[in-house]
């Protein structure tokens, strides 16, 4: 991989293009806040352009075969995997990932959830006889994805992989701050030839590119992964047109220790809890954020929180492997970030660990101190709005009732965890959280579940069986 990767041209067509216009933006790496690359910044014409070529190619595109649809989709995984560590580096540069993790996580992934689809695609049911009718699931035809930085190349194999399986075509825009990996995908994807016009990538803004490929009369979907109110924006403009919008948007999930926990299971449990708020420096919609713990243990938890903090949670360089957590994105959300660990202080929560200050031995790059709040109430800021960082709050309950109803008294439903002595117990109160997926003492993240939200978390599901369903409508034939 060069120090700099420079993009100057869109994929469109089958073919690398020259953009309507002459802007580009700059990518920073968020270790060093040097410019680690560049991109065009396309235009609304880029956008017609691209949707052109998806509308011409879908006849036959979804005349082929769901297997040898599915065959391609296979071809993309095994370009992921011969490019891993380019890939897991290039990410780890954008969004500050660490090396290790980046290969696991960010490449590991899309290889995974691409790899997935020739099976899924065999046992999918694409046809069936209800009485007299032949009801028979057929593509959308254009769908427009439009996806976020903080796991870049997994949020748009999550929706390009399952489009193109389904046989619809696809214009992606991928997101501005991380977009490199976006251009590498496009070259595997050159490189298995595929069909011209079937993937088209446009790089640039939301504000222009996003807006234009939501409100565009000849897309026949949007699927959305990014922040609720650019969800909402994404929403109001497709409804002009009428078409499909699937939205995967914010999180505030609660992760709920329950009182039969006790002596190293609650320790286990606690430990856990961090992992689960921390991953990817908390830049994770999914992140368990709220920390929801029985009063009586409150101080006993708080005290394994610091400890498992400060001796296990470092920051660092993410390329030398040099700390647990890298950096945030950016200087905007590190600001962020910041603002929201202060409004927790001056709103009465208890500082445990961490805290608003750059650390001291990281003077250059986006970093924040991992912070754990304890004492918080469930109607403070730092409760109730999505941080996007390395923040835990911890609220103390009175009773399981209570956890549960704290755990719901939130606009977002998206993600959520129990944990209890008792498997079942764990899972009676899962049930009871109204969110789109709930973790059960621990239980590890399932590439071919459904991921998606309740609230203002969302609509729709991504991955496996369901994933694809999203990019599918059925007929009924009347015989």
């Amino acid at each position: 991989m060069s120090d700099v990767q420079q993009y100057d041209k869109l994929y469109i067509d089958g073919s690398w293009v020259q953009p309507d216009g002459t802007g580009t933006i700059d990518v920073i790496n968020a270790s060093t806040e040097e410019v680690m690359g560049s991109i065009p910044e396309g235009s609304a014409a880029d956008v017609d352009r691209a949707v052109a070529a998806a509308v011409k190619a879908f006849p036959a595109w979804s005349a082929t075969s769901p297997n040898d649809r599915a065959k391609y989709v296979q071809a993309i995984s095994e370009g992921i995997a011969a490019r891993n560590e380019e890939i897991a580096a290039t990410i780890c540069g954008e969004v500050g990932m660490p090396m290790f993790l980046s290969q696991l996580i960010q490449a590991g992934l899309p290889q995974a959830i691409s790899g997935s689809f020739p099976s899924i695609v065999d046992d999918f049911v694409w046809e069936e006889t209800v009485g007299n009718s032949l009801v028979v699931m057929e593509p959308l035809g254009v769908v427009g994805a439009i996806t976020p930085w903080n796991y870049p190349l997994h949020q748009i194999i999550l929706k390009v992989a399952p489009a193109l399986a389904a046989g619809n075509t696809v214009v992606l825009k991928p997101s501005e701050v991380a977009p490199l990996n976006a251009f590498i995908l496009a070259e595997i994807i050159d490189e298995i030839g595929l069909p011209d016009g079937v993937f088209n990538l446009v790089s640039g803004t939301g504000q222009v590119v996003g807006e234009a490929i939501s409100a565009h009369p000849q897309i026949d979907m949007v699927s959305f992964t990014g922040s609720t109110n650019a969800g909402k924006r994404v929403a109001a403009v497709g409804a002009a047109t009428v078409k499909r919008v699937a939205l995967e948007l914010g999180g505030k999930s609660a992760n709920i220790l329950l009182p039969s926990l006790e002596g190293d299971e609650l320790v286990k449990a606690a430990k856990a809890a961090v992992g689960s708020a921390y991953l990817n420096s908390g830049q994770t919609c999914s992140a368990l954020t709220r920390l929801l713990v029985p009063a009586d243990k409150h101080d006993e938890i708080v005290e394994v929180l610091r400890e498992e903090v400060e001796s296990t949670y470092t920051i660092g360089d993410p390329a030398t492997g040099a700390g647990r957590l890298g950096p945030l994105i950016s200087a905007t959300q590190r600001d962020r970030v910041r603002g929201y660990i202060q409004k927790g202080i001056d709103e009465g929560a208890t500082l445990v660990t961490g805290g608003p200050e750059q650390p001291e031995d990281l003077p250059t790059g986006y970093y924040v101190k991992p912070t754990v709040f304890a004492g918080v109430r469930n109607d403070m800021t730092i409760a109730q709005e999505e941080i996007f960082g390395p923040v835990l709050s911890v609220i103390p309950y009175q009773s399981v009732d209570e956890a549960v109803e704290i755990a719901n008294d939130s606009p977002y439903g998206l993600s959520g965890g129990v944990w209890g002595a008792d498997a079942d117990e764990a899972k009676a109160v899962a049930r009871r959280i109204r969110t789109g997926g709930v973790e059960v003492n621990g239980g590890g993240y399932n590439p071919l579940a459904p991921f998606g939200g309740y609230k203002q978390s969302g609509n729709g599901r991504e991955a496996g069986k369901y994933g694809l369903e999203e990019f599918l409508q059925a007929k009924a034939m009347h015989l």
